[in-house]
């Protein structure tokens, strides 16, 4: 037996044909946003799965570190310009040179941080300097005492206050020819003995003095 048209519980009588068609029209509009909405989702998804994809395969450094500087391959192009002996200090191999360079055309710097040693150690040449200038780079810190590295006779600075002069709480200086060379840094003494005893031979040599 054929059943007559539905009967709609909230009209209480069967939908005449242009309500069936609107209400047809509601339901499909509202499956297309649905599905509008589920694709979105799926896309964001998928690009946010792309983004971290790249992100994990950028191969990743530590920008805090910085390569090892060839201090003796600087210091040679460094005589070539100045015409004189530049000093490098023959120091372990574990020590790590972070810098070495020329600063107002007058003072060449090494600095070195030692692996045993929780300070660093700059060896600096200052041309054609004499003590004074060891007063003005270690801010106007006195004379000590004298100590003897390797037949080498050095001054020893006393450092009352590291902070006031850029963390130094620890110098050494000696002439060497018409230059000065500092030793100087917040290593320990023994620390910066080594950096001194590495410098003896290129010392004497600018003395005209043999071992």
């Amino acid at each position: 037996m054929a059943s007559g048209p539905r009967i709609v519980a909230e009209l209480g009588r069967p939908e005449t044909p242009d309500e069936t068609a609107a209400r047809k029209a509601e339901s499909s509009r509202i499956y297309r946003s649905s599905q509008t909405f589920r694709n979105l989702i799926a896309a964001l998804l998928a690009t946010l799965g792309v983004v971290l994809v790249i992100a994990l395969s950028v191969p990743r450094g530590d920008p805090g570190v910085t390569a090892p500087v060839d201090a003796v391959a600087v210091a040679k192009q460094v005589q070539g310009s100045y015409d004189r002996p530049v000093v490098v200090a023959k120091v372990p191999a574990s020590w790590r040179v972070n810098s070495a360079a020329v600063d107002g055309d007058e003072t060449w710097t090494v600095a070195y941080a030692p692996k045993t040693d929780p300070g660093f150690v700059r060896v600096s040449q200052g041309f054609g300097a004499d003590t004074a200038w060891d007063a003005q780079l270690l801010k106007g810190a006195a004379p000590s005492g004298t100590t003897d590295i390797d037949g080498i006779t050095w001054t020893v600075y006393d450092i009352p206050d590291p902070a006031r002069a850029g963390n130094v709480s620890y110098a050494i200086g000696t002439q060497a020819g018409k230059d000065r060379i500092l030793i100087y840094g917040s290593a320990s003494p023994a620390t910066t003995a080594i950096a001194a005893k590495g410098l003896a031979d290129q010392i004497r040599s600018m003395n005209g003095a043999s071992r």
